[in-house]
């Protein structure tokens, strides 16, 4: 979707700065809210993409006035509310000896259901779509050309499970950018932008 959390290329934020040896959590709170968002995500009712999802709908005042973990606890909130857990009793209890799960990576990998329509190499172009939903394209590599660099194999397509559209696999690339296809002849001439973009994204140049 086109959301203000799409904020790649955007103007007017200044530039990123690193915090210097940056703590995992800034205050004792930050830590529960990442423990309630495994604890919850471990009853299994959504998956990451539908997560992501729950926190770019967050209205734009909050979502910019929010630090990294207020949005956490905000789309978790939202999550709870839509999924009908709130003054329920949970089914699944989370133990000690589950809680190293909470942490593992689930495998997106699936079998293609055909075969990939790029290799390394070939010019393409990214489509220039405007989804009402999630999307893992972003805004700024939208209508661009460039190569891909890379098939990452076949995936769960983001756009669709966290629509509710079921997991829909597709290819996922990693396609190269030249800075000035992106952002002009004003861009420096050395940058190169990588993103990884899933198949249907994608066109031959």
């Amino acid at each position: 979707m086109n959301g203000v959390h799409d904020m790649g290329g955007m103007h007017g934020f200044g530039k990123v700065e690193a915090e210097p040896d940056e703590p995992v959590f800034h205050a004792s709170w930050e830590g529960r809210v990442f423990a309630m968002n495994r604890a919850i995500g471990y009853l299994g009712l959504w998956s990451i993409d539908v997560g992501r999802f729950s926190r770019e709908t967050l209205p734009p005042p909050v979502y910019l006035g929010s630090s990294y973990y207020k949005k956490w606890i905000l789309g978790l909130e939202n999550l709870c509310v839509q999924f009908g857990l709130l003054g329920k009793p949970v089914k699944r209890v989370l133990t000690a000896v589950d809680a190293p799960k909470t942490l593992a990576r689930g495998s997106f990998d699936r079998p293609p259901p055909t075969p990939a329509k790029f290799e390394p190499g070939d010019r393409v172009r990214t489509r220039n779509i405007n989804p009402p939903g999630h999307t893992r394209l972003p805004r700024y590599a939208r209508g661009h050309s460039g190569v891909v660099e890379c098939v990452r194999g076949c995936h769960v397509f983001p756009d669709a499970v966290a629509n509710g559209k079921g997991e829909d696999p597709h290819w996922l690339y990693t396609v190269v950018f030249d800075g000035r296809e992106l952002w002009g002849e004003a861009a420096d001439p050395t940058v190169k932008v990588s993103i990884e973009a899933w198949e249907p994204y994608l066109e031959a140049a």
